[in-house]
């Protein structure tokens, strides 16, 4: 990669050893965008933060918690597929591919999709992109575990890690999106967003999303309202990431854990709700928040999908399908699709 495009896209080169590096952005950058954002996003009648932003190291702690929980079943299904997959997917791949991965988190099932690479290619490569500081931990913790491991970090959002992707250089990809994380989006930007991924893919990678099924209702509500509060503490996290990096002075008492699943819309919707009446400054936004007893800041979407809105959604963004796979109780899936 070349000096003056790490220059014009403002990031920060940083040399751990032979094996890992990765890039930040400037920390000025990473404040600015956080304080418009949360400005912009709290400053109007439907109140909202970015789901992005739960992802401080203590937001990111929290939520490997819950992938542990008995309630949460996204992730033990998930992994049970990915298992699966060992005697699969190597058939799709070649010893030219590495593997990226979006929302790489404390990687746990990333080391079953890098079981599969060390079989088929000896000498591994992989890139994760993760707005959170665990990358780097994480990723120290993988090279213990994998001799021919090499890494290249990319600490930034989702968008500003593929637009450094893109612009890196011409090896195939095999990029992952796992955890149903794109259950977040909503639709609108959903479809944008697949559509960031297929233009940022070369003709020959390939793309592997994990999406959460359509199931009962009192599954999906369970998981994200577990007995033991954990969802509870890491959705009031960002209130606390707010008073530390953007000199906020939130009152976590004043706020509860709400969550439903809107059936209507195939999504449970997350929420922060005011408990009182209440003013909050948050001095890096410039924004003095008012909220009423009852008044919901929204947190977070995690949409449910069936296989026949899979396949429309990929193929209208121009992607074909390669195989799905699925648990035996079909609570989830796991697409392969490339570029058409």
């Amino acid at each position: 990669m070349s000096n003056t495009l790490q220059k014009n896209l403002n990031y920060k080169k940083f040399i751990i050893d032979e094996r890992l590096q990765y890039f930040k952005p400037h920390a000025s950058k990473i404040e600015k965008t956080f304080a418009e954002e949360i400005s912009f996003s709290l400053n109007r009648k439907g109140k909202f933060i970015s789901p992005k932003f739960f992802y401080d190291k203590k937001g990111s702690d929290l939520f490997e918690k819950i992938c542990t929980l008995p309630e949460y079943y996204p992730t033990r299904t998930e992994i049970m597929i990915l298992n699966k997959l060992k005697d699969e997917l190597p058939s799709f791949l070649d010893k030219t591919f590495r593997v990226v991965e979006l929302g790489s988190g404390a990687s746990v099932k990333t080391r079953i999709i890098l079981d599969i690479f060390s079989k088929l290619c000896g000498d591994v490569e992989y890139f994760p992109i993760d707005i959170s500081e665990i990358l780097a931990e994480s990723s120290e913790e993988l090279l213990k575990d994998y001799e021919n491991l090499h890494i290249t970090g990319i600490i930034d959002t989702y968008e500003g890690g593929l637009e450094f992707l893109k612009n890196y250089d011409e090896k195939k990809n095999l990029i992952l999106f796992l955890g149903s994380s794109f259950g977040n989006f909503p639709p609108k930007d959903g479809h944008e967003f697949l559509q960031k991924i297929n233009s940022t893919m070369k003709k020959g990678d390939l793309f592997l999303i994990g999406l959460d099924l359509v199931k009962d209702k009192n599954i999906l509500e369970s998981a994200y309202d577990d007995s033991q509060g954990i969802t509870s503490e890491f959705n009031l996290n960002v209130l606390s990431r707010i008073n530390d990096e953007l000199d906020a002075d939130f009152n976590l008492n004043n706020f509860s854990h709400h969550s439903l699943y809107n059936e209507t819309d195939q999504r449970i919707e997350m929420y922060l709700k005011s408990l009182v009446d209440q003013s909050v400054v948050i001095s890096k936004s410039n924004l003095l928040l008012n909220l009423e007893k009852d008044e919901l800041i929204h947190t977070e979407y995690s949409h449910k999908f069936r296989l026949s809105q899979i396949q429309k959604l990929l193929d209208d963004v121009g992607f074909e399908i390669k195989h799905t796979w699925l648990d035996d109780k079909s609570h989830f899936s796991l697409t392969l699709v490339s570029k058409i």
